[in-house]
């Protein structure tokens, strides 16, 4: 489905836009929570997520087909009502956990098998696969499966690498389109993502992003970045294939990042985000705030009485001290992770709804400024 893209001033490449899907439109640009297998780590329901202002649940092909397996969701009805959440999901493909967590993989051209993280047993996935288990999911958005190479990787690997990738997509589609069509299917307008490759290498990323491009899909990843390569070459990445992706299609920047980072790619084109590290970071103590990052374990925050940030106004921040919060995590008190994985969302969707009215205003570049450098630094 094409984007709708509001009228805007100017300002580098940022976009504000509408994504509409078939549960729901999404205003762009927008962070999408990741519930992996079905929830929030950190003891939030999908219940939670309106308080919080979520406009997308992501969840995980390979964990949810791992346990409890895609037959028992699609039993259920799909991820929706399985999870409670009703508005768009999307589903990964599986393919980073493949390649991350498995073990003893093996990589041919119909697929890859490999070892399960969790019982060591046997498995296999290929593009169909891949997509016939996100099928059962009910997804809003599949993404398709593709190979994640390691950075830094060889020229030559990378290059073959990308090639097989390409070869993989054409599949996803044809297959998504075959399901798409079969009576019984829970999401008959299930939507795929292509997922741009190419390493750190700015030759493979353009000319992957061109043949991607003429698939028409219904949107576009850039993948395989933030994956320890330095931030520069993240960005010039994003630079370069910006232009080559269709301007009519969400354009998503998977597993980023870092306030920071997600100002310095919406200022360079991209519509959609995820990252574990809001949640991450929170479950360790580590809270995201207008002022920048502050670790709540520090002892100078035992007697505190002010909220997680003063300038925040989510639940959190309304009801509680940084001196109780701390003493929370202290005693070993789940709500203590609760709590602060609630504000850290609750910061990353207000972010997301800061740039975009600013969008709106034309003062985005401003706003880029102001904050770039600011939010990423320790208290």
């Amino acid at each position: 489905m094409p984007m709708i893209l509001q009228a805007i001033t100017p300002q580098g490449a940022a976009r504000r836009g509408v994504f509409q899907t078939p549960h729901g439109d999404v205003q762009t640009p927008a962070f999408m929570n990741v519930a992996t297998c079905g929830a929030i780590k950190g003891a939030v329901s999908a219940y939670d997520l309106k308080e919080i202002k979520c406009q997308v649940q992501l969840c995980n092909t390979y964990h949810l087909h791992v346990r409890p397996g895609e037959g028992l969701v699609y039993e259920m009805g799909g991820l929706q009502p399985f999870t409670g959440w009703d508005g768009p999901i999307l589903t990964d493909s599986g393919g980073f956990q493949v390649f991350s967590l498995a073990k003893l993989r093996k990589i041919r051209e119909e697929g890859v098998e490999f070892a399960s993280h969790i019982d060591g047993r046997r498995l296999f996935i290929g593009p169909e696969q891949s997509m016939q288990i996100q099928s059962r999911l009910g997804s809003t958005i599949a993404m398709a499966f593709d190979e994640c190479v390691e950075n830094p990787a060889e020229y030559g690997y990378a290059k073959n690498s990308c090639a097989r990738t390409v070869r993989w997509l054409h599949r996803c589609k044809a297959e998504m389109e075959r399901l798409n069509a079969q009576p019984g299917t829970l999401n008959p307008r299930q939507l795929l993502f292509g997922i741009n490759q190419g390493c750190t290498f700015d030759d493979l990323r353009v000319e992957n992003m061109k043949e991607i491009a003429e698939l028409d899909l219904d949107g576009y990843a850039i993948g395989g970045l933030a994956v320890g390569e330095p931030a520069e070459d993240m960005y010039r990445i994003i630079a370069a294939v910006e232009p080559h992706m269709p301007s009519d299609k969400p354009r998503y920047l998977m597993g980023v990042g870092t306030p920071c980072n997600i100002l310095e790619a919406v200022y360079r084109g991209v519509d959609l985000f995820d990252c574990v590290m809001p949640t991450r970071n929170a479950r360790h103590g580590h809270i995201f705030t207008w002022q920048g990052r502050r670790n709540l374990l520090n002892q100078k925050y035992e007697h505190d009485p002010a909220p997680l940030d003063e300038e925040c106004d989510c639940p959190v921040c309304r009801r509680h001290s940084r001196a109780y919060i701390r003493h929370l995590f202290k005693s070993g008190e789940m709500l203590a992770m609760r709590l602060c994985v609630l504000h850290n969302l609750y910061f990353y969707n207000t972010l997301m709804e800061r740039i975009r009215e600013c969008l709106e205003k034309g003062a985005f570049l401003e706003f880029y400024k102001k904050f770039t450098g600011i939010l990423d630094r320790r208290i």
